[in-house]
C-alpha cells in the first residue's frame, strides 16, 4: 500500500478529474438547496431542545429513558453518515441527497403522530439515517458546484452558517407551535418541499470508482456504531453492568472486522491511509469534541432550565437563540478568516471560547437567573459559531476532492458519535448528584469544558509537518 501523506494528499488533489475542474450549472441553486435542507435536517434535530419535558410527558416516558428523546436522531446519523457518503461519491450524490430529503420528510412526519417512546425514537432513529444521507452528499455537492479554492471557502461557510442556523431556529418553531406534534409535522412538510424543488435543479455528480458496493465494510461499521452509541446511552444507569460491558465488546469486535474489510476490498468506505494524515486527524478531532462537548451540553440545558428556573418552551427557545444566532452569525462571518487563521486555530479558538462559556454558567441554576446565564450563552454562541465554520472546509480539504462526501460524512460520524456519549454523559452527571440537578449541572459544566481544552490541544497538536 503506498505511503498516504500530506504530499500525496495535495497531489491527488491537483489531479482532480476534469468533471470538477468546470464550473457546473445551477451552482447557487445547489448552495440554496443543500443549506435550506441542512438547516430543515438541523431543526429536526434540535426540536426536542425544549420540548423534551412535554415530550416525554405525553409519550409517558420515564426519566431513565429520556436520553433515548435525544439521542435517537444522532444515533442514526452516526450509523450512516460515513455509508451515505461513500454511496454519494459513488453512485450520485444528487440522488442520495433527493432520496435523504423525501425519507427526513416522512419519517419527520412519523415522529409527529408517534404515541409511544420506542415508537417516537425509532422515527427518531430514521430521521437521522436521513439526515445523514443530506449531510453527507451535501458537501459533495457543493465541491462540484464550486471547483475553485475561493468558490469552496464561500460555499462551505454559507453552508456551516445553515447549520448554525437550523440549530437557532429549530427550537424556537417547536416552542411556538401549539404542541410538538404540529411542529414536526411542519418540518417533515418543509423537507418534502426543499425534495420536490431540488428534482429539476440539482446537477448530479459523482465520483465512480469502479467495484462492487462495500456491502461488508457498511454492514459492520454500522452494526459496530449502533452498539457503541447503545452503550453510551445505556450507560447513564450504570458502566459496569452486563448488557453495557457486552455492547462494548461488540462495537470493538465490529470495528476490528470492518478495518479488516476496508484493507481487503477493492473500493473501501474509507481509505485507511487517511488515518496517516494529521489533516484527516484534525478533522475527525474537531468533529468528535463538537459533538462531546458543544452539542452534548447545549442539547439538554433547555431542558434543565425549564425544570429548575421554571421556564416555558418559549422563554427557553428565546434565551437557546442568543446562543445559536450568534453562531449563526458567526459562522456566515468566519469565512473572512480563511487564508489568515488556519481552521485548526478556529476550532481550537472555538473550543476554548466554549469552555471560558460554559464555566461563566457555573451556579447558574442554583442562584434562579436565567440572567446568569447569559454571558456563557454568549461566549458559547460565538465559539459554535467558529467551529461551525471551520469544521466543513476541513472536513473537504482533508481528503481526495472526488472523495469530499465521505470525507464529510467521517468528521460527521465522529460528530454525532460524539454528541451521543456529550448527552448521555450531561445527563447522568446533572441527574445523579444527590445535591440536587443544580449542583449536578456544575458538574456536568466543568466536564464539558475540560473536554473543550483537551479538544483545542488535540486539534492543534495535529498540525502538519512542514
Amino acid at each position: 500500500m503506498p505511503k498516504f501523506n500530506e504530499r500525496t494528499l495535495e497531489r491527488t488533489k491537483a489531479a482532480a478529474p476534469a468533471a470538477t475542474t468546470g464550473t457546473p450549472p445551477h451552482a447557487r441553486a445547489t448552495l440554496a438547496l443543500t443549506s435550506a435542507a441542512t438547516a430543515v435536517a438541523l431543526m429536526t434535530y434540535t426540536a426536542p431542545a425544549v420540548t423534551l419535558p412535554d415530550t416525554a410527558a405525553a409519550l409517558h416516558t420515564p426519566l431513565s429513558a429520556q436520553a433515548w428523546l435525544l439521542n435517537g436522531t444522532p444515533l442514526g446519523l452516526a450509523a450512516l453518515l460515513l455509508v451515505a457518503g461513500s454511496l454519494a461519491d459513488d453512485y450520485g450524490r444528487r440522488r442520495v441527497f433527493l432520496s435523504g430529503a423525501v425519507a427526513l420528510g416522512l419519517t419527520t412526519a412519523l415522529g409527529g403522530l408517534a404515541t409511544s417512546t420506542w415508537a417516537f425514537t425509532l422515527a427518531r432513529v430514521a430521521q437521522g439515517a436521513a439526515s445523514a444521507a443530506i449531510l453527507a452528499s451535501s458537501l459533495g455537492l457543493l465541491v462540484a458546484a464550486f471547483p475553485t479554492p475561493r468558490g469552496r471557502l464561500h460555499a462551505t461557510g454559507v453552508w456551516g452558517a445553515f447549520v448554525s442556523g437550523g440549530i437557532a431556529v429549530g427550537p424556537l418553531v417547536a416552542a411556538s407551535l401549539p404542541s410538538w406534534r404540529t411542529a414536526y409535522l411542519l418540518l417533515g412538510a418543509a423537507t418534502l418541499v426543499v425534495a420536490g424543488l431540488g428534482v429539476g435543479r440539482l446537477p448530479e455528480s459523482r465520483a465512480p470508482r469502479g467495484g462492487r458496493p462495500d456491502t461488508a465494510g457498511a454492514l459492520t461499521f454500522g452494526l459496530a456504531l449502533v452498539a457503541l452509541v447503545a452503550a453510551l446511552t445505556l450507560g447513564r444507569d450504570g458502566w459496569l453492568r452486563a448488557p453495557i460491558m457486552l455492547l462494548l465488546a461488540a462495537s470493538v469486535l465490529l470495528f476490528g472486522a470492518f478495518a479488516l474489510v476496508e484493507r481487503r476490498v477493492r473500493t473501501p468506505m474509507i481509505d485507511l491511509r487517511l488515518l496517516r494524515s494529521r489533516r484527516f486527524l484534525a478533522s475527525s478531532a474537531g468533529g468528535l469534541f463538537t459533538g462531546l462537548t458543544v452539542i452534548g451540553l447545549f442539547s439538554y440545558v433547555p431542558a434543565l432550565m425549564q425544570r429548575t428556573l421554571g421556564l416555558s418552551p418559549l422563554d427557553t427557545a428565546w434565551l437557546v437563540l442568543l446562543w445559536s444566532g450568534l453562531s449563526f452569525a458567526v459562522a456566515l462571518q468566519a469565512k473572512r478568516l480563511a487564508g489568515r487563521v488556519a481552521p485548526r486555530w478556529q476550532l481550537a479558538t472555538g473550543f476554548l471560547l466554549h469552555a471560558a462559556g460554559a464555566l461563566t454558567m457555573l451556579g447558574g441554576l442554583d442562584a434562579g437567573s436565567w440572567t446568569r446565564l447569559l454571558p456563557g450563552f454568549v461566549l458559547g454562541g460565538i465559539g459554535s459559531g467558529l467551529l461551525n465554520a471551520a469544521l466543513p472546509l476541513l472536513a473537504v480539504e482533508s481528503v481526495p476532492l472526488e472523495r469530499a462526501a465521505m470525507g464529510s460524512g467521517a468528521q460527521q460520524t465522529l460528530r454525532y458519535i460524539g454528541s451521543c456519549a456529550g448527552v448521555a454523559l450531561t445527563i447522568a452527571l446533572a441527574t445523579s448528584s444527590s445535591g440536587g440537578l443544580g449542583q449536578g449541572t456544575n458538574v456536568a459544566i466543568v466536564v464539558s469544558a475540560a473536554l473543550a481544552v483537551v479538544g483545542a490541544v488535540s486539534v492543534v497538536a495535529l498540525r502538519e509537518r512542514a
